[in-house]
């Protein structure tokens, strides 16, 4: 465990990404996510779509395996114009 962090090391992790509902939204958080995270399969993406049908919802379960990893991927995806909101 990570003395800064209360997660134990590797973990499975999973992240909410919410931004448009558009088809590119779901490659593009695909492509960022296993940018930090090599071994994340994307076939396990959850997508769901906000009540309006504007916007999406995708949590990705990703292996974390260190609290770096994590805070280099939340920095990456919070910063990406699509990206609304990372939970």
């Amino acid at each position: 465990m990570d003395a800064d962090s209360l997660i134990t090391y590797p973990s499975n992790f999973p992240i909410k990404i919410m931004g448009p509902s558009q088809p590119q939204f779901v490659e593009t958080i695909v492509g960022l996510v296993q940018r930090h995270a090599p071994d994340f399969n994307a076939d396990t993406i959850e997508c769901r779509e906000s009540s309006g049908g504007n916007y999406l919802a995708v949590t990705c379960t990703i292996r974390a395996t260190s609290r770096k990893q994590l805070d280099n991927l939340y920095r990456e995806l919070s910063a990406h114009p699509m990206v609304k909101v990372v939970l």
